[in-house]
């Protein structure tokens, strides 16, 4: 799993009502060749994050290169259960990477477009937004 390897400040804001907006950087796809882009802000916990790597590796049985192109920066904190109110915000539990709408998340290069499009779309099975799968060829 990706986790910070230090961070400034162990709790921050969750900031819920800005997932709004269209990415401006991050959105080319870079480093590959095919890309899977996100439709729609929110946010991707690192489990998802791992789950939806291995879904890619394992299709591909190994083959070709997977880029993942976000990383989680920011802690989500969560109480105890059944604590009354108060008594301050709750302890670390994940980590969770912040995205907007047209982001690409994952690249991979060196396998052919028809496995490339199945192995993303494993992959966005396995994230909390819509995703849709590009080529660098279309752009």
């Amino acid at each position: 799993m990706l986790l910070p390897r230090k961070e400034k400040h162990r709790r921050v804001h969750r900031l819920r009502g800005q997932k709004g907006g269209v990415a401006t950087r991050g959105i080319n796809v870079s480093f590959g060749q095919f890309g899977l882009k996100a439709v729609q802000g929110g946010e991707i916990s690192s489990r998802q994050i791992e789950a939806a790597r291995r879904a890619m590796t394992r299709y591909v049985k190994r083959g070709g290169k997977i880029w993942i192109r976000i990383f989680p920066h920011k802690p989500i904190t969560q109480k105890a259960a059944e604590v009354p109110m108060g008594s301050g915000k709750g302890s670390p539990e994940k980590h969770v990477a912040a995205i907007k709408a047209g982001v690409v998340l994952f690249e991979m290069d060196g396998v052919t477009p028809d496995i490339a499009r199945e192995a993303m779309r494993r992959a966005s099975h396995k994230l909390p937004v819509k995703c849709k799968f590009v080529d660098i060829k279309e752009i």
